[in-house]
């Protein structure tokens, strides 16, 4: 089974052949390094990149809200209470070919 670690902004990503992913939002068309590849047998890491390592990503959807989150602050005896909630927005992805 091949794999890469992907980074994404500062996020990285485990990542298969045909796997579909959320991830934070990229645009049309993302920009990310190549930590690490393997095929099952052998393993590259990179120092910090992998270099002549080609992953073809497709866009699936470019804007995907997720769950909303909330988020409350509250302190006793005060009478103080604070709600913040809000969606982030995801793009999906899908790996189609690693080649290395």
């Amino acid at each position: 089974m091949k794999y890469a670690i992907l980074r994404f902004g500062s996020r990285q990503y485990k990542l298969s052949e045909g796997e579909e992913a959320l991830i934070d939002k990229v645009g049309k068309d993302p920009v990310f390094d190549v930590l690490l590849v393997s095929d099952g047998k052998k393993i590259v890491v990179g120092t910090p990149v992998v270099k002549d390592v080609k992953v073809k990503i497709k866009v699936v959807k470019d804007e995907e809200k997720g769950e909303k989150i909330d988020v409350l602050r509250y302190k006793a005896k005060s009478r103080y209470r604070k709600h913040i909630g809000f969606r982030p927005v995801y793009s999906r992805i899908l790996v189609e070919k690693i080649t290395f």
